[in-house]
């Protein structure tokens, strides 16, 4: 058992695992074949349109790496986190577990909360990061199959849990009409929040475009009438083809496998992906024609915000007839940030204010927390108030769910 804490614990980062017909179990007949399982030596894969995918070695998530395998590993390697190399000496955890019904389905998962000390979470998807990025020359296979992955979590997960567990329907932004449409079925099904790729939005004959453009401003309105938060949860953005073009290579996004080099790791160091999206999201307006909904980047950290705040208050400053508002004051208004466990959680609320930083703990991936509620401790010098609104009170206040 996980310590209590003194205030509600609501988490932005949970992931389920799915089942291997999650895509597959209410997918159209004329899409038969589009999502498989193959054995390659002895391994099970997963192939998305005939082409097998490294994304994710180990699809079917039967073994599984531990919560928190490599917690430590990232703590120390931060030179923001508290946590220095020989701080803590542990032993080794074992390299894979038996996944438990808990990671499956929602029963046994409010009963491990319960367990950890966290009274509320998001429940994002794991597989699905994958989806998007491999079918981007097909939009409607896309939202083909990104409408059955959303009947299974219906079915198998409900959008909202009795309160407790409120797993995200994802919405493809391709075709803007089947974006509505998607829209509308998941918040009709009782979703209280959906999870957007941050990425340019594929469409047909290659074009790719960013969802802040007006011509998905349709959709937007009647996002901001539902009231419905917009978590962008880290997924395979579709960046890996710029690396590629640096290092001379074909290949796909494979983030749990490939060596990376000094050059990727630098490149990636700046967070380009959700520095852009949210670039966009203010600086294409979208924020400003449509005030009163809330974007909230998650497992994408908060490195790129100090950088991305100084750049708008620079353009700003030279070129104000640009935007509609101070972006800067725009991002304070509309944009949540998650950052990572081990970052320092100060030093962003220092620049966003306090009630604009949410809690995540990526549980149970190995590169989470093994012990959700310990974050607090990351919150240390804070009024108690402000480490119950970091902690559950501001993702409570924006999903409008309270106690």
């Amino acid at each position: 058992m996980s310590r209590k804490l003194n205030f509600p614990v609501f988490d932005a980062d949970n992931h389920m695992y799915e089942k291997t017909d999650a895509f597959t179990r209410y997918l159209p007949e004329e899409y038969d074949g589009l999502i498989k399982y193959v054995e390659v030596n002895g391994r099970t894969k997963i192939a998305v349109n005939n082409t097998i995918s490294e994304y994710i070695p180990n699809p079917t998530f039967q073994k599984v790496a531990p919560p928190g395998a490599q917690e430590l590993q990232f703590r120390s390697k931060n030179p923001a986190s508290k946590t220095k190399p020989g701080d803590i000496e542990v032993a080794p955890p074992p390299k894979y577990i038996v996944a438990p019904d808990a990671f499956f389905e929602p029963e046994a998962r409010v009963k491990l909360m319960d367990e950890l000390g966290i009274d509320r979470a998001l429940m994002w998807p794991t597989l699905a990061s994958l989806l998007e990025e491999r079918l981007a020359d097909d939009p409607r296979a896309t939202h083909a199959v990104i409408h059955a992955l959303n009947q299974w979590m219906l079915e198998d997960w409900t959008f909202n849990f009795d309160e407790r567990i409120f797993p995200t329907p994802v919405i493809a932004m391709n075709i803007v009409d089947e974006a509505m449409r998607e829209l509308d079925f998941v918040v009709e099904n009782g979703a209280r929040v959906v999870l957007i790729r941050p990425a340019p939005v594929p469409d047909f004959n290659g074009r790719r475009r960013s969802f802040a453009l007006r011509e998905f401003d349709r959709f937007w309105e009647r996002v901001q009438e539902a009231g419905i938060l917009v978590g962008m949860h880290a997924s395979d953005d579709g960046q890996q083809r710029y690396l590629n073009e640096w290092n001379g290579v074909t290949r796909e996004f494979e983030p749990f496998k490939r060596a990376y080099t000094g050059f990727d790791m630098m490149l990636m160091a700046e967070h380009r992906g959700i520095n852009d999206v949210v670039a966009s999201i203010i600086g294409h307006g979208l924020a400003s024609r449509f005030p009163d909904i809330r974007f909230m980047p998650v497992e994408n950290g908060s490195a790129w915000v100090r950088p991305l705040v100084g750049r708008m208050q620079k353009t700003y400053e030279r070129m104000p007839a640009l935007f509609e508002e101070d972006p800067v004051e725009v991002l304070k208004r509309n944009i949540m940030v998650h950052p990572f466990h081990e970052e320092d959680p100060i030093g962003l609320i220092d620049i966003v204010g306090v009630d604009n930083v949410v809690f995540g703990s990526d549980y149970p991936h190995p590169e989470g927390l093994f012990d959700p509620v310990t974050w607090v401790d990351e919150l240390e010098g804070l009024a108690e108030e402000d480490k119950a609104k970091v902690m559950g009170g501001n993702l409570g206040r924006v999903m409008k769910v309270t106690g």
